[in-house]
Protein backbone atom coordinates (compact mmCIF):
# COMPACT_ATOMS: atom_id res chain seq x y z
CA UNK A 1 0.00 0.00 0.00
CA UNK A 2 1.41 3.64 -0.87
CA UNK A 3 2.17 5.90 1.96
CA UNK A 4 -0.74 8.45 2.92
CA UNK A 5 -3.21 5.49 1.23
CA UNK A 6 -5.46 3.82 3.42
CA UNK A 7 -7.76 0.74 2.68
CA UNK A 8 -10.15 2.14 4.74
CA UNK A 9 -11.23 4.97 2.60
CA UNK A 10 -13.79 4.76 -0.25
CA UNK A 11 -15.42 7.91 -1.86
CA UNK A 12 -18.15 9.91 -0.38
CA UNK A 13 -21.39 10.38 -1.45
CA UNK A 14 -22.43 14.00 -2.63
CA UNK A 15 -25.77 14.77 -3.57
CA UNK A 16 -27.08 18.21 -5.22
CA UNK A 17 -30.80 18.89 -3.80
CA UNK A 18 -32.01 22.05 -5.74
CA UNK A 19 -36.14 22.74 -4.98
CA UNK A 20 -38.11 24.47 -7.13
CA UNK A 21 -41.88 25.72 -7.79
CA UNK A 22 -42.90 26.15 -11.25
CA UNK A 23 -46.12 27.27 -12.05
CA UNK A 24 -48.02 24.73 -14.42
CA UNK A 25 -49.70 21.50 -13.17
CA UNK A 26 -47.60 18.00 -12.21
CA UNK A 27 -48.29 16.39 -15.39
CA UNK A 28 -46.85 18.93 -18.16
CA UNK A 29 -43.72 19.55 -16.01
CA UNK A 30 -43.13 15.36 -15.68
CA UNK A 31 -43.69 15.14 -19.56
CA UNK A 32 -41.67 17.95 -19.92
CA UNK A 33 -38.76 15.77 -18.62
CA UNK A 34 -39.77 12.28 -20.27
CA UNK A 35 -41.20 13.34 -23.70
CA UNK A 36 -38.60 14.30 -26.11
CA UNK A 37 -40.53 16.93 -27.49
CA UNK A 38 -40.55 18.65 -24.67
CA UNK A 39 -37.43 18.16 -23.16
CA UNK A 40 -35.18 19.36 -26.52
CA UNK A 41 -36.74 22.98 -25.59
CA UNK A 42 -35.11 23.39 -22.16
CA UNK A 43 -32.62 20.60 -22.35
CA UNK A 44 -28.95 21.92 -20.95
CA UNK A 45 -27.38 25.29 -19.56
CA UNK A 46 -28.61 28.70 -21.20
CA UNK A 47 -26.77 28.54 -24.35
CA UNK A 48 -27.48 25.53 -25.09
CA UNK A 49 -28.99 23.47 -27.63
CA UNK A 50 -30.51 19.80 -26.85
CA UNK A 51 -31.07 16.57 -28.71
CA UNK A 52 -33.11 13.57 -27.39
CA UNK A 53 -31.00 10.46 -29.70
CA UNK A 54 -33.08 7.91 -27.70
CA UNK A 55 -35.72 8.09 -24.79
CA UNK A 56 -37.30 4.68 -23.73
CA UNK A 57 -39.33 5.93 -20.36
CA UNK A 58 -39.70 3.31 -18.60
CA UNK A 59 -37.79 0.37 -15.46
CA UNK A 60 -34.77 -0.41 -17.50
CA UNK A 61 -35.14 1.79 -20.70
CA UNK A 62 -32.12 3.85 -22.06
CA UNK A 63 -32.00 7.31 -22.96
CA UNK A 64 -29.26 9.49 -24.35
CA UNK A 65 -29.11 13.01 -25.14
CA UNK A 66 -26.81 15.32 -27.16
CA UNK A 67 -25.94 18.85 -25.51
CA UNK A 68 -23.93 21.78 -27.84
CA UNK A 69 -22.62 24.76 -26.24
CA UNK A 70 -23.06 27.78 -27.56
CA UNK A 71 -18.93 27.82 -28.22
CA UNK A 72 -19.26 24.83 -29.94
CA UNK A 73 -18.69 22.02 -26.79
CA UNK A 74 -20.47 18.99 -27.69
CA UNK A 75 -21.57 17.14 -24.76
CA UNK A 76 -23.36 13.43 -24.14
CA UNK A 77 -25.24 12.16 -21.27
CA UNK A 78 -26.76 8.91 -21.25
CA UNK A 79 -28.50 6.35 -18.58
CA UNK A 80 -30.86 4.24 -17.73
CA UNK A 81 -34.00 4.65 -16.50
CA UNK A 82 -34.71 2.91 -13.26
CA UNK A 83 -37.89 3.64 -11.78
CA UNK A 84 -40.67 5.82 -13.20
CA UNK A 85 -44.10 6.66 -11.42
CA UNK A 86 -45.70 9.35 -13.47
CA UNK A 87 -46.70 11.76 -12.85
CA UNK A 88 -44.78 11.81 -9.26
CA UNK A 89 -41.39 10.54 -9.89
CA UNK A 90 -38.48 9.28 -11.94
CA UNK A 91 -34.91 7.69 -10.76
CA UNK A 92 -32.28 7.22 -13.26
CA UNK A 93 -28.47 6.68 -13.76
CA UNK A 94 -26.71 9.22 -15.67
CA UNK A 95 -23.21 9.67 -17.01
CA UNK A 96 -21.22 11.14 -19.27
CA UNK A 97 -20.21 9.63 -23.08
CA UNK A 98 -18.37 10.23 -26.14
CA UNK A 99 -19.64 11.00 -29.22
CA UNK A 100 -19.33 6.99 -29.70
CA UNK A 101 -21.61 6.06 -26.35
CA UNK A 102 -18.81 5.57 -24.54
CA UNK A 103 -18.81 6.47 -20.64
CA UNK A 104 -16.06 9.02 -19.73
CA UNK A 105 -16.80 9.86 -16.57
CA UNK A 106 -18.49 7.79 -13.50
CA UNK A 107 -22.66 7.01 -13.20
CA UNK A 108 -24.48 9.16 -10.89
CA UNK A 109 -28.19 9.12 -9.78
CA UNK A 110 -30.49 11.26 -10.58
CA UNK A 111 -34.37 11.41 -9.21
CA UNK A 112 -36.56 13.70 -9.55
CA UNK A 113 -40.11 14.24 -7.69
CA UNK A 114 -42.70 15.93 -8.98
CA UNK A 115 -45.55 17.23 -6.25
CA UNK A 116 -48.68 18.96 -6.04
CA UNK A 117 -48.27 22.62 -4.99
CA UNK A 118 -51.43 24.86 -4.68
CA UNK A 119 -52.03 23.85 -8.27
CA UNK A 120 -48.13 24.25 -9.22
CA UNK A 121 -45.88 21.93 -9.04
CA UNK A 122 -43.01 21.65 -6.55
CA UNK A 123 -40.41 20.10 -8.19
CA UNK A 124 -37.53 18.01 -5.79
CA UNK A 125 -34.03 17.30 -7.93
CA UNK A 126 -31.65 15.12 -6.25
CA UNK A 127 -28.48 13.75 -8.38
CA UNK A 128 -25.78 11.39 -6.28
CA UNK A 129 -22.18 12.09 -7.14
CA UNK A 130 -18.92 10.69 -5.96
CA UNK A 131 -16.63 13.98 -5.40
CA UNK A 132 -17.68 17.61 -3.96
CA UNK A 133 -16.51 19.02 -6.74
CA UNK A 134 -18.37 17.17 -9.54
CA UNK A 135 -21.18 17.94 -7.23
CA UNK A 136 -20.46 21.07 -7.08
CA UNK A 137 -19.70 21.33 -10.84
CA UNK A 138 -23.17 20.25 -11.86
CA UNK A 139 -24.51 22.96 -9.39
CA UNK A 140 -24.86 26.14 -11.81
CA UNK A 141 -26.20 24.20 -14.64
CA UNK A 142 -28.94 22.40 -13.65
CA UNK A 143 -30.15 25.41 -12.20
CA UNK A 144 -29.45 27.07 -15.14
CA UNK A 145 -31.24 24.10 -16.81
CA UNK A 146 -34.36 24.33 -14.32
CA UNK A 147 -34.31 28.36 -15.31
CA UNK A 148 -34.89 27.43 -19.35
CA UNK A 149 -37.58 24.94 -18.01
CA UNK A 150 -39.42 27.80 -15.57
CA UNK A 151 -39.48 29.66 -19.12
CA UNK A 152 -39.93 27.09 -21.55
CA UNK A 153 -43.53 26.04 -19.26
CA UNK A 154 -44.88 29.31 -19.54
CA UNK A 155 -45.27 28.78 -23.42
CA UNK A 156 -47.08 25.70 -22.91
CA UNK A 157 -50.83 25.15 -22.52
Amino acid sequence: MAAGSSAATRPGVFTLVIERIFDAPRELVFKAWTDPKHLVRWLGPQGFTGTVIEMDVRPGGAYRFHMGSADGGEYWQQGVFREVQEPKRFVRTCVWADADGNATGPDTLMTVIFEEYDGKTKLTFQQVFETAAACEAHRVGTASALDRLAEYLTTVE
